[in-house]
């Protein structure tokens, strides 16, 4: 395969790798991996692997590690190859970094020192998890692993339960069925919700429901492999359409068609399209 060889600007370069299937992988993530002068790797192996798949030469450049244990020290040293001219590639096992992966600390210490910072946009398992789930996608919140405790975890749940997004999480398949239990518990079983397994792999697995039929599933279900979870938006299956005519005739008494459609569908936690559509049929009823 031939790269685009053009030498990189100094500065740190978050690349997205794929979290499954190795083809994911974009033209310009594999462009800056040719030739980014250091990669610095969640985990080196993986990386290694991905390039040697690709067709990528290190040709003498090295492959640092750099993960959430890495002490100051590597982040230091990274920034201080960016001062002295060096382009950083920074790559996470899977998926795209900073997204529950490392990257933050680095990216803001290159930031503060005034580096360049880009990405090369890719993979991500959120946004796979959301396109394939079937939930409302034009507001969502990505919330991450939930604290293992239950307490903590249950309390944490309770502090997104009125929130007008979709909310995904990402989970330990060891831990699934306890924390659907504690959506269920806190959420309600009749909360729509899916979950996501092994995305773009060979034992890909997609299960939706409610909480209260996928809480039942998987409490009887040993799984294996990366979980995604997601639960859909409060109140969106129970607002009746004369609830949201109501509210829409109140609101386009003080605001533009659209200004109130995105207002009624914050409040009640609805698609911005769907109420923007009754707006536009109300207007038309005068």
């Amino acid at each position: 395969m031939n790269f685009d060889r053009k030498p990189l600007s100094a500065g740190l370069y978050f690349v997205s790798t794929p979290i499954g299937t190795a083809r994911d992988m974009t033209l310009r993530g594999l462009d800056i991996l040719a030739t980014a002068d250091i990669i610095a790797a969640e985990d080196t192996r993986t990386a290694r692997k991905l390039m040697e798949i690709h067709g990528v030469s290190l040709a003498g450049r090295p492959v640092v590690s750099y993960h959430d244990h890495s002490g100051p020290g590597a982040q230091t040293r990274l920034v201080d190859a960016i001062r002295e001219g060096k382009s950083v590639a920074c790559v996470s096992e899977a998926g795209t970094p900073l997204i529950a992966d490392p990257g933050y600390e680095l990216g803001r210490a290159a930031i503060d020192a005034g580096l360049m910072v880009t990405a090369a946009p890719g993979a991500s398992a959120v946004l796979v998890a959301l396109a394939v789930s079937g939930l409302p996608s034009d507001r969502f919140l990505f919330v991450g692993f939930l604290p293992s405790g239950k307490t903590q975890r249950e309390t944490e749940i309770a502090l997104l339960r009125d929130l007008p997004f979709t909310l995904i999480f990402y989970e330990s398949p060891k831990r699934v069925g306890e924390m659907l239990a504690s959506l269920r518990d806190i959420l309600g079983s009749g909360r729509e919700a899916v979950v996501c397994r092994e995305l773009t792999k060979r034992f890909e697995e997609v299960r939706r429901g409610t909480l209260g039929d996928l809480a039942a599933e998987f409490s009887e279900r040993s799984v294996k492999g990366e979980i995604v979870v997601l639960v859909g938006r409060a109140g969106a299956e129970t607002v009746e359409d004369a609830d949201v005519e109501g509210a829409l005739r109140e609101a386009m008494k003080t605001m533009r068609l659209k200004d109130a459609a995105t207002a009624v569908a914050g409040a009640l936690g609805l698609p911005r399209r769907q109420v923007y559509q009754i707006a536009l049929g109300l207007e038309k009823k005068g």
